[in-house]
């Protein structure tokens, strides 16, 4: 789990990501904050989605240490002692988040920049996207192009002529 920063209308935001161990896209999430509150609220997202990790390698960020302390002392208070996460602060495996971000600042350095949050949330969202289904994450797809299954995904409708 990292966060990298995204400039918004002259200020800087915070990306989450969440990758595993083969560097596949879990969750990501845009913020206006790096706090504890905002982590909580991404972890939440995350869990939701792909259920509770074993372990998360963070790096030394005081708002990530405090929001899995407040997770796991929770499981500890419900008698959930045997799903506690496992934080760990190995650099090298940070590595692998860290080196996936620069797909994402490749793409957005590159633009004017973005004018509004929501519209860097649906950009992100869709180089997010984009990225999952060139890595192979989506397997249920049989032999469709990426662009097709991400024009099924977003519940576009892609022309007929479209390969």
């Amino acid at each position: 789990m990292d966060e990298t920063y995204i400039k918004v209308n002259g200020k800087w935001v915070y990306l989450y990501r969440v990758v595993d161990k083969e560097v596949n896209t879990i969750d990501f999430m845009l913020s206006e904050t790096r706090d504890r509150p905002a982590v909580l609220k991404f972890f939440k997202k995350a869990i939701g989605s792909s259920g509770l990790p074993l372990k998360v390698n963070i790096d030394k960020s005081g708002s990530n240490t405090a929001a899995l302390e407040r997770i796991n002392n929770l499981l500890f208070i419900y008698g959930l002692w045997h799903l506690l996460i496992e934080v760990r602060r190995i650099k090298y495996m940070n590595n692998m988040v860290e080196q996936d971000h620069r797909g994402i600042k490749n793409i957005t350095k590159f633009t004017l920049g973005f004018k509004s949050f929501e519209s860097a949330e649906a950009t992100i969202a869709g180089i997010e996207l984009h990225r999952m289904l060139k890595k192979g994450q989506m397997n249920n797809t049989g032999d469709s192009s990426v662009w097709k299954q991400f024009y099924d995904m977003s519940s576009l409708n892609y022309p007929k002529n479209f390969r």
